[in-house]
């Protein structure tokens, strides 16, 4: 994609990370915000479960980010300290593949916390347990240095109003916005 951005065929990249370091493209970091995540399973394997969170965790089936994610770092960082050691059953680059496995009770995932209802609704999945000690941030990647492009900068504008608005805030807005 940062390729694609350097030859002027996409006018902007969202990721997880800055543009890495050493890379042959002339681009711009923004951040966008950062967020804490939320763990997620099918209710059959949530009530399998401890009741107590993050120790609910141990020994469970987990579906976890690939290993070039900046979020897996920091969830695995998380995880060693305090002593929760789950089952890894499949590690994913592509968070949507990650989702689909784990809405078929493979077992828990992670997605970011302001996201929570929308992935519970889509994959029939409920939320097993949330931290802000693991943040997830998310980046625009543009050519420009300040974003002037009007459809980008409304993109940038708009990410970054979801991603630090407080979720129970977000969660209310979308709920008003669906009824009209």
């Amino acid at each position: 994609l940062l390729a694609e951005l350097a030859m002027h065929r996409v006018d902007l990249v969202i990721a997880d990370g800055p543009m890495p370091q050493g890379v042959n493209v002339s681009g711009f970091n923004h951040l966008l915000g950062d967020c804490g995540i939320s763990f997620f399973a099918i209710p059959e394997l949530a009530n399998t479960l401890a009741d107590d969170f993050p120790n609910k965790l141990k020994g469970a089936p987990m579906l976890l980010p690939g290993e070039m994610t900046v979020v897996r770092s920091r969830l695995q960082q998380w995880l060693d300290g305090l002593l929760i050691y789950p089952r890894i059953v499949g590690e994913f680059d592509d968070s949507a593949l990650m989702k689909a496995f784990g809405q078929t009770g493979a077992g828990i995932f992670i997605a970011p916390t302001p996201i929570a209802n929308e992935v519970e609704k889509q994959y029939g999945v409920v939320t097993v347990g949330q931290t802000d000690d693991v943040r997830e941030q998310f980046y625009a990647i543009s050519v420009e240095r300040k974003i002037s492009h009007p459809a980008v900068a409304a993109i940038t504008e708009t990410a970054r109003e979801w991603l630090f608005q407080d979720v129970p805030v977000l969660r209310k807005r979308k709920s008003s916005r669906n009824k009209s």
